[in-house]
């Protein structure tokens, strides 16, 4: 069985993209999100709005895509805990969950920053 990583190893992951500017991480997605040309130009599949096939779905479409990290930062800066849709192969569920995780690794990054210091 394929085991998805714990939020705490995602969010360390992630890590290395906290200093990029999220203008750039959108437009890494934009350019090239494999999720993004599929919905353009392709057929999109229809969610169930159910947790398990959704989550399997999301996992399948989003594998093998090039910005699936910097796909799931974005979201996370943006949609935030109110966050929709699949995003870096999570479902909402699922991204909701580790938001709270990265949330909490984040403000303590800048807590330990000197001060006038910022990412």
């Amino acid at each position: 069985m394929n085991e998805r990583p714990s939020f705490e190893e995602m969010c360390t992951e992630l890590d290395e993209l906290a200093a990029v500017p999220t203008e750039v991480l959108a437009a890494w997605v934009t350019d090239r999100g494999l999720c993004l040309w599929e919905s353009t130009f392709g057929d999109p599949p229809e969610w169930s709005g159910e947790d398990e096939p959704d989550r399997e779905l999301a996992t399948r479409m989003c594998a093998g895509c090039p910005v699936r990290a910097e796909c799931l930062e974005l979201e996370l800066r943006v949609g935030g805990a109110e966050t929709v849709g699949v995003w870096g192969a999570l479902n909402e569920d699922d991204r909701r969950a580790l938001h709270s995780v990265w949330t909490r690794r984040r403000r303590a990054e800048l807590e330990a920053m000197p001060d006038g210091e910022a990412p």
